[in-house]
């Protein structure tokens, strides 16, 4: 039997592509019900200020497969995706931009990979129609680095259109602008990730949300995206190990300093020594305690919560998969 299909749509200040979009968007509805797909269209307008709220209010007359959710201000891209799949309902979630410039006729493909038995399909714009210099060049080297930081290989972590089975999200919060990292976060609980090349057509209306001033944000938000894979669940391993570095400095330095009082000619007084060593000190002990406050924080978010820290594939009796029926879990996100 053919999967469920929800398609995500995060809109802000997209007035004059809505009506084009809304014509691709009902091709490929009918394609996708034809093939047996049952399918849902979620419009989000994430606190547009021109008309985007009313022209999405109307093309979900007559559209029974619409729902539109309407934010009371902006609150960015993530935040619209994540209210997105948290309103889907079917097997498998396909975002995609508002802007027209991601061709909804690729969704069938992604589709047909997912069903060769992956998780995540990601698109690749191959050959993107963009700028150049603002964002082709940050753009490649943002994804070569977060591939090599994160381990999992694709050309294209920022575009939008990409295939998930909702099975893989169920543990995944989005908060902040983590929405450019959901492969990474479905591939750290054991999700088969793919990509394939996708069609990119160049923006005819309005102007791009993003330029280099994202950039920033992307490196520090990777590295939060691996410090919560590597050490969510035992932060006083880096803490804690910070800390050790620091306070055997420091008593590298004090015995640096006692060298120089006796057999260097010199006094406390002349070396900084002393001020470094009990600076190093400080710093290992506080980060020590660091590590402790977060182990306390972590235990107590995992034990009052009920979240697991794994995910099961499959279980296996007499030979058998096992499917038991899905866990509720918590919904709540930090703010």
């Amino acid at each position: 039997m053919a999967v469920s299909v929800s398609l995500i749509i995060p809109c802000y200040n997209e007035e004059e592509s809505l009506g084009e979009l809304g014509g691709q968007l009902d091709a490929v509805v009918a394609l996708l019900t034809e093939r047996g797909h049952a399918v849902e269209v979620i419009f989000v307008d994430d606190g547009s200020r021109d008309r985007t709220a009313e022209i999405l209010k109307q093309m979900s007359v007559g559209r029974p497969h619409v729902t539109v959710i309407r934010f009371a201000r902006n609150f960015g891209q993530t935040a619209a995706m994540s209210a997105g799949f948290d309103a889907a309902t079917h097997d498998v979630v396909v975002p995609l931009d508002a802007d027209l410039q991601n061709d909804p006729a690729d969704i069938p493909r992604l589709l047909d990979k997912l069903e060769e038995g992956y998780d995540v399909v990601s698109g690749w714009r191959r050959h993107r129609k963009d700028t150049f210099v603002t964002r082709k060049i940050p753009s490649w080297a943002a994804n070569r680095l977060i591939s090599r930081i994160s381990g999992v290989r694709l050309h294209d972590y920022g575009c939008t259109l990409k295939a998930y089975r909702k099975t893989v999200m169920s543990n995944v919060h989005l908060y902040g602008e983590m929405h450019r990292f959901i492969p990474i976060y479905a591939a750290q609980q054991g999700a088969r990730v793919a990509e394939i090349e996708v069609n990119h057509r160049p923006r005819v209306h309005g102007t791009t949300k993003y330029g280099l001033g994202r950039v920033p944000n992307v490196l520090l938000d990777l590295l939060l995206v691996q410090f919560l894979w590597r050490y969510g669940t035992k932060p006083m391993h880096v803490f804690g190990k910070f800390g050790l570095v620091n306070i055997f400095a420091a008593f590298v330095s004090f015995a640096a300093m006692v060298w120089f009082k006796f057999w260097g000619g010199k006094s406390f007084v002349e070396t900084p020594l002393p001020a470094l060593t009990i600076m190093l000190f400080l710093i290992g002990c506080l980060s020590v305690l660091m590590g402790l406050l977060a182990e306390v924080v972590m235990r107590t978010y995992y034990e009052s919560s009920s979240r697991p820290t794994y995910l099961v594939r499959e279980t296996y009796r007499d030979g058998d998969v096992v499917r038991p029926a899905p866990v509720a879990l918590p919904t709540k996100r930090a703010s």
